[in-house]
Parts: structure tokens; sequence; C-alpha cells
């Protein structure tokens, strides 16, 4: 165990000494960013009862740990995220308003819509028959009432004055094949798809297939190899993204998105082909715990995204989850994989995981990079 904390110690080193001589030698790289360009930013969920006092002592406490931007989820209420902007910009910290997008866990207006939620392959609905966990309560991107309502909870987040962004998440269908290290918690072999995980087949959206290639998905005996039918999900996330992006823009925002590692990976799990965007930001979850992965996964999993996304000038912030992390030179390793590796910043899953003595790694990490 010692030899191995020397080894992660020395590769540290090296990847810092790299990384100062690269920047000594301007922009010779296509995909490098400045250090004084990358950002930090934290993932975290509000409290109303949580006073301004309180936070104003976390904002502080992320700021001084070398935290940038704050990616907050208010539960899609803008009166909250009203009261938490002005409280982070005091203490010098941006913020995005984070939005739980297709997947809508206890959503009130929606609730009273059952047909506006997705239909699995064997005909039960996210409604009442929840996929995995009781959370994924999902919403068809297909039907024009439950797009229109995503769109307009997007609309009210983005007319709150100052943040940067709304932050996209669950902006997909739900996962046809989980993360290989999250299989075992659910007892589960996934070596097809399997059709109760297999959406989304309501009326709304075999309707509009047929339209435009007259079929019926329901009628395939192999769904898994009909492109056709794939690609018109991927296109109804693309399609509710550029819409998204329409609205927000237009009133002087951006638009970022949580995206799954890369845009194969994506699309081969969730229904997701986040580089056919229209997109500011993305920030791509490269959990490598949930993989089985090492921490070098995080390097590589960066380099696949930023090479995709490369012509479309999408800005890639790679999302570190902490967790799986055993001391602060790991974590100092992952930061500097990923902007080793063309991100423009990184971000942590989330806020409250941020110890003491990862937010002083941070910070080091940081102060490094304008070296």
């Amino acid at each position: 165990m010692k030899l191995n904390r020397l080894l992660l110690v020395a590769v540290v080193a090296v990847l810092t000494a790299c990384n100062q001589k690269e920047e000594k030698k301007g922009d010779n790289s296509e995909t490098a960013t400045s250090g004084a360009d990358f950002t930090f930013a934290t993932w975290i969920t509000s409290s109303k009862e949580k006073s301004n006092e309180e936070y104003t002592a976390e904002f502080k406490k992320y700021k001084e740990g070398g935290i940038d931007e704050l990616l907050i989820n208010t539960l899609t209420d803008p009166k909250e995220l009203e009261r938490l902007v002005p409280i982070a910009k005091k203490e010098g910290l941006k913020v995005h308003a984070w939005i739980m997008a297709v997947n809508r866990p206890g959503d009130e207006v929606a609730l009273k819509h059952p047909e506006w939620y997705m239909v699995s392959k064997d005909g039960k609905s996210c409604f009442d028959n929840r996929p995995y966990v009781d959370y994924y309560q999902w919403l068809c991107p297909t039907r024009t009432e439950s797009r229109n309502h995503i769109l307009s909870l997007v609309e009210g987040l983005a007319k709150v004055d100052g943040i940067e962004s709304v932050h996209l998440d669950y902006i997909r269908f739900p996962d046809i094949f989980l993360p290989i290290g999250l299989l075992p918690k659910y007892n589960l072999k996934q070596d097809t798809e399997m059709a109760e995980y297999d959406f989304c087949y309501c009326d709304a959206c075999v309707s509009a297939f047929e339209k435009e290639h007259h079929k019926n998905p329901r009628d395939s005996k192999n769904t898994s190899i009909d492109m056709e039918w794939k690609q018109f999900r991927l296109n109804a996330i693309r399609n509710l993204v550029s819409d998204a992006y329409k609205i927000v823009h237009d009133n002087n925002k951006k638009l970022t998105a949580a995206v799954f590692p890369y845009p194969e990976m994506a699309d081969h799990m969730v229904r997701q082909r986040w580089d056919k965007w229209d997109i500011d930001e993305v920030y791509p979850m490269i959990y490598h715990g949930f993989y089985n992965e090492e921490i070098d996964w995080i390097g590589f999993a960066t380099k696949q995204g930023v090479n995709d996304v490369k012509a479309e000038k999408i800005g890639l912030n790679t999302g570190i989850y902490i967790p799986p992390f055993t001391s602060a030179e790991e974590l100092q390793l992952a930061i500097r994989l990923a902007k080793e590796n063309g991100a423009k910043g990184v971000a942590f899953f989330d806020g409250p995981t941020l110890t003491d003595e990862y937010l002083k790694a941070i910070k080091e990490t940081k102060e490094s990079f304008k070296q």
C-alpha cells in the first residue's frame, strides 16, 4: 500500500511538470485549456430550510477551496434560485440552474396526466411502474403536452437574472443498459436489450414513428437492430434540446447538460447522442467507479468526448464522482487527467462530499495550473 501511494504521488508530480512545460510552450495543442481558464464546479441540491447565513458560509467554503461555479438543483423552483443567486455571486461564484428534465419524479403537474409518461416495450407506464428505482418517472419527449411542460420549466429557470446557464440533467431515455458497476445492486444481468427497460412505446411515439416510417415498432421481433427506431428516439431527445436551446438563448443564457461519459457510450446506454446537439457546454459524468474502471479512464473518456465535439465547438467539463476516491492525491490525478485530455473544467458530485482535505487539494491543483 505504501509503494502504491508513492507511485501515485510520483505520477501526479510528473503530470504537474508536464502541464507546466506545455503551458510555457504556448497554444500548441488543439484541445489544451490554459490554467487560468480551467474552471472548477460542483453540483448541489438546495434546501428551503437552509438560511441565507448558512448558505453564505457554505458558498464561502467552496470559493476558498477553489470552486468557481455552482450547478444548483432547486427542484425547478425559480424563486429559490432567485434567493441563492445573489448569495453565490457575493461570494464570487457563478450559478447554473440544474434541472431534472425528462425524468420528473414527483412532478405535481405531470402526475395529473398519466398519459404523459413513457411506456416500456412490455406495455408498462412509468406513471405507476418505474424501472430500477421509484424516482424514475420519465415523461415522453415526443408527446406535445409533456415536452411543452418540460420546456416551460426550462423557460421559468432561464428567466432568472444572474444565472450562467440552464443545466439539463436526465436529458435522455431510461437506461437500456445500466453501468456495469451498478448491475449487482439490482441483481441484474443485461446482455441484451430487455423489454422492461426499453422505452418509449406510448401511443404518441408509435404514431409519430409510423407516420414517418410506415411500420409499428411494437410489431418488431428485434427492435435492438432497428436503426430507424433507435434514431427516432435519439432525434426525440435532440429536438427537445434544440427547443430548449432556443428558449434559453432568447433569455440571453447558455444551455448546458449533464450527460453520459462519451457520445458512443451514451448512444448505446441511454439513447443520447450529445455531440449532435445544439448546446453550449456538456458535463459528461465520467464516474469511473460506476463502470469498474480505474482513475486513468477519466482521461480516456474525456478525450473521447473532446474529440467528438471539437468540430461543433462544444465546451466539455469532466464530471467527477467523489465517493470512489480514497485520497487527495487520487483526486488531483483525476483533475489533471481531465485537463491534459482537453476538458475546459471539472465538476464534482457533489458539494457535501467535498471534505476540507479535498477542497485543499482542489485549491492546490488550481494554483499549480496558473504557474
